[in-house]
């Protein structure tokens, strides 16, 4: 199974590709605006899929999950930030009640 690392490492690789050879590549040449676009309307899949979760829509949900996650990561790696940065955070949060968590920001 990948590993969110693994993947990170592939969106870092396409950093050096060509953007005709490679889809991440053409969204890191089209920049950072362009690619919170992408997080942005993956977000919404999710929500529209998370809605019909009941009625059939469980695979659905997994895959547009799947295309925000890939597209985060994408989005990270431009910014030259990784999973690891993200889970260090929520290793930070973690045993702490999500009130205080928030009343701290």
């Amino acid at each position: 199974m990948i590993t969110l690392q693994d993947l990170s490492t592939v969106l870092e690789a396409r950093k050096a590709e060509s953007p005709d050879d490679s889809y991440v590549a053409s969204l890191y040449a089209k920049g950072l605006n362009k690619i919170l676009e992408k997080v942005g309307e993956e977000a919404t899949e999710v929500i529209i899929a998370a809605k019909d979760v009941h009625d059939g829509g469980r695979d659905k949900l997994i895959g547009e999950v799947a295309d925000l996650w890939f597209h985060s990561l994408a989005m990270l790696a431009h910014l030259d930030l990784g999973p690891d940065d993200v889970l260090a955070e929520l290793d930070r949060r973690f045993g702490t009640s999500g009130h205080d968590e928030k009343a701290a920001r």
